[in-house]
């Protein structure tokens, strides 16, 4: 059994409070740093803080590294060493300068959580997103069943995350008033829908196919139609389970209510992926899918502002640096493509030269070419 330090506890209280109401950090990093602070006092055995010395930073960061995941039985990542490290420089930083403690240690001992640079750079190493490409999306959605109520909304679902773009946390909280049918939008209203650092924006439907809403648009008119659903009622309501003729809990049909999280979503998309004969990829990979056709259609900056925009990112970079890579295969043949650089300039300044003369003839100029 573990023994805690009361003025361990006081302080961890006092960080987590600055963290999410002074710093505005989610749930999330509270939880990520309380993760990463049990760590150290479950190897220093809850040793005060106010004793903190840098080489107990030096003798967890060994410790750490020779730790095995629960899971995999594989020592952990360059990444969750950089994560839990840096979740306890920070603390250490913010410790120094409270009273009965900077006169203890300094603010640079915290420094001492610090990985190698080799390690840091692998921690931090940008890899590749890896999505499916919207053939395959459709060929899973195409792929599904609906003979049951639940089957139709499953395929919806799905067809409605390629067509918006949207995150699973914010589709398990939308309300039917969300969309617009009329002006092919869903308003994600921070206010009632779980959105990403609680942004309000608004989103229209990616140009992925008629037929793709086609599928959620007849799931709406169900819900309203037959179901008799109101503005306030889930867009994807929770399955509803209840004891069955053989006395187990079975699948009754839908609730109306919304699921309490997300991990619902990404389990009818581990299913309906697996049916299909594909490999998983989870909805947020949608999201790499709808980058990676942006960048087919769209001609101008302008044009991928406003695409960036619809994914909810305030800045086109945004798009870019996390989702918009190259994939390998597409660099390939962006390369192979540039070897062939002169036909290519030759053709481009010659559809130029013939839009010029085409212009200048629209206004009656004689242009002789010497």
């Amino acid at each position: 059994m573990t023994n805690h330090n009361a003025n361990n506890e006081r302080m961890k209280r006092k960080y987590f409070a600055y963290l999410k109401e002074a710093k505005r950090y989610s749930e999330v990093t509270v939880d990520a740093t309380a993760k990463a602070l049990d760590r150290f006092e479950t190897y220093t055995k809850s040793r005060d803080f106010r004793f903190f010395h840098f080489e107990q930073a030096i003798a967890f960061k060994r410790h750490l590294a020779e730790l095995k995941a629960v899971r995999s039985k594989q020592g952990l990542s360059k990444a969750t060493l950089n994560s839990t490290l840096t979740q306890l420089k920070r603390f250490f930083q913010w410790l120094s300068e409270k009273p009965g403690y900077k006169s203890r240690f300094r603010y640079s001992d915290a420094e001492y959580f610090n990985l190698s640079e080799k390690d840091a750079r692998i921690a931090t190493a940008r890899r590749e997103h890896h999505g499916p490409t919207l053939e395959q999306v459709k060929h899973v959605i195409t792929s599904m069943t609906t003979g049951r109520e639940i089957e139709r909304r499953n395929r919806a679902l799905i067809a409605f995350t390629l067509l918006t773009g949207a995150r699973d946390g914010a589709i398990a909280s939308m309300k039917l008033k969300h969309i617009d049918l009329s002006a092919d939008c869903v308003y994600q209203d921070a206010r009632e829908v779980n959105t990403k650092f609680s942004k309000t924006f608004m989103t229209f439907f990616f140009p992925v196919g008629d037929e793709i809403r086609t599928i959620v648009a007849d799931w709406i008119a169900y819900l309203r139609d037959e179901r008799l659903w109101g503005n306030d009622d889930p867009l994807f309501p929770a399955t509803e389970i209840a004891i069955g003729a053989t006395r187990k809990f079975e699948v009754s049909g839908l609730q109306r209510g919304h699921w309490s999280s997300a991990s619902p979503i990404r389990t009818i998309f581990r299913e309906a992926f697996v049916n299909a004969g594909l490999q998983y990829f989870n909805p947020h990979s949608l999201r790499n899918t709808l980058v990676r056709l942006g960048q087919e259609v769209c001609k101008s900056p302008e044009e991928f502002k406003a695409w960036s925009q619809n994914l909810g990112h305030e800045k086109a970079l945004t798009t870019f640096l996390n989702y918009g890579e190259v994939a390998s295969q597409r660099q390939g043949e962006i390369i192979r493509g540039l070897a062939r650089p002169q036909q290519a300039t030759q053709s481009n300044a010659s559809e130029i030269a013939e839009a010029v003369f085409r212009r200048f003839r629209e206004f009656g100029a004689d242009m002789q070419i010497k």
